[in-house]
């Protein structure tokens, strides 16, 4: 059967490999011959694996599940009101980019960071904004789009470590600005339908040196600057552009670099559906904690799955039931309450939440 190669974000379930894929350190990550689903996808995301090779074949679609959770959460008055207010802003967004890569108007951070505040005066406190963000992730793989959710999501960050007002208002521009360089990248390569080239894949990855480049000279925070050069860096030194170790990467990098990780596989995009937050929470937990700090991971997934109490969300044998508790030491695997029964995911090994309904 004939093999081609792909990049990965045009991977999808019932792919199959067809060949062995490796770790930069040479661990081996999926096996030739194994059928993908989003959790192995996520698992390629999480490790950096920017292509792979498969068996060309169609690969077997999925039978659309219902979002129960999701369509009852956009019909209330507070989403449909947060959604306007997003939408707004997206378009400011865009054209305060442009006018940083252009150099037409003056640098207007009070202005960007005005953007987000209205944004985040919609929600009730971050849970409830985190809330409103997974409701909304049917926007394509657009630079400010994603740049925006970051923003927010490192501005309730920065209360859950409780950072002073000046040190949230520069993360949160750190956040916004993070990804700049991939409006310098030639869109075709971003957009490109076809399999990557290794020129191409290099010509990506050096977004973080165009967006440092675009910034450099700008009046702000060097922090700023560093968070578009950094934040692919990882803590176990695999990161890039530098493969920087720990004591290398500015903090504020090290705190972006998972709120980019986890809004990048839990939105929706054109070649593939979000991936369950508990899927990419279980990710970090086996292998985040040598990518990326400790200190920050751990509250960041606390916060997170908390959440997610008492949503409503499908097991893999196809029962439904309610989030009622979190197991600590195992943030993945919370107790779901199915009809009368609770079902502890920290101790049934072969069930796992296959998605939020």
């Amino acid at each position: 059967m004939e093999a081609i190669r792909i990049r990965t974000d045009q991977a999808e379930s019932g792919m199959v490999v067809a060949s062995d894929i490796y770790s930069s350190s040479n661990q081996l990550i999926i096996t030739q011959g194994t059928i993908l689903d989003e959790r192995m996808i996520t698992r390629l995301r999480f490790y950096n694996i920017y292509g792979l090779v498969i068996s060309h074949q169609e690969p077997i679609t999925e039978v659309p599940k219902d979002e129960s959770y999701i369509e009852a959460l956009r019909s209330t008055v507070e989403f449909k009101k947060f959604n306007r207010t997003y939408v707004d802003t997206i378009g400011n967004v865009e054209g305060s980019f442009q006018d940083v890569i252009n150099g037409d108007k003056p640098f207007n951070i009070d202005q960007l960071l005005a953007d987000t505040d209205r944004i985040l005066h919609e929600g009730r406190n971050g849970a409830h904004v985190m809330e409103m963000l997974h409701g909304i992730r049917d926007y394509d793989d657009i630079t400010y789009v994603h740049s925006l959710n970051v923003s927010l999501i490192c501005s309730i960050f920065a209360n859950w470590i409780k950072l002073s007002p000046e040190e949230t208002r520069i993360l949160t521009l750190s956040g916004l600005l993070h990804d700049i360089g991939k409006m310098l990248v030639p869109r075709e390569i971003i957009t490109k339908d076809g399999r990557l080239t290794p020129e191409e894949f290099e010509i990506i990855k050096s977004h973080t040196i165009r967006g440092y480049q675009a910034l450099k000279d700008q009046p702000i925070d060097v922090r700023v600057k560093h968070a578009a050069l950094m934040h692919h860096e990882r803590c176990d030194g695999t990161g890039y552009p530098n493969g920087f170790k720990s004591h290398q990467i500015e903090n504020f990098s090290k705190i972006i670099a998972i709120a980019d990780v986890y809004d990048a596989m839990t939105s929706n995009r054109r070649y593939r559906k979000a991936i369950c937050p508990f899927d990419v929470v279980e990710n970090f937990e086996r292998d985040g904690f040598l990518k990326y700090d400790p200190k920050y991971l751990m509250i960041f997934l606390e916060r997170i799955v908390q959440s997610y109490i008492h949503n409503i969300v499908r097991l893999n044998d196809g029962s439904e039931g309610e989030v009622v508790m979190i197991n600590k030491l195992t943030l993945s695997k919370p107790v779901v309450r199915v009809g009368s029964r609770f079902v502890d995911l920290s101790k049934e090994r072969k069930l796992y939440i296959d998605s939020i309904i």
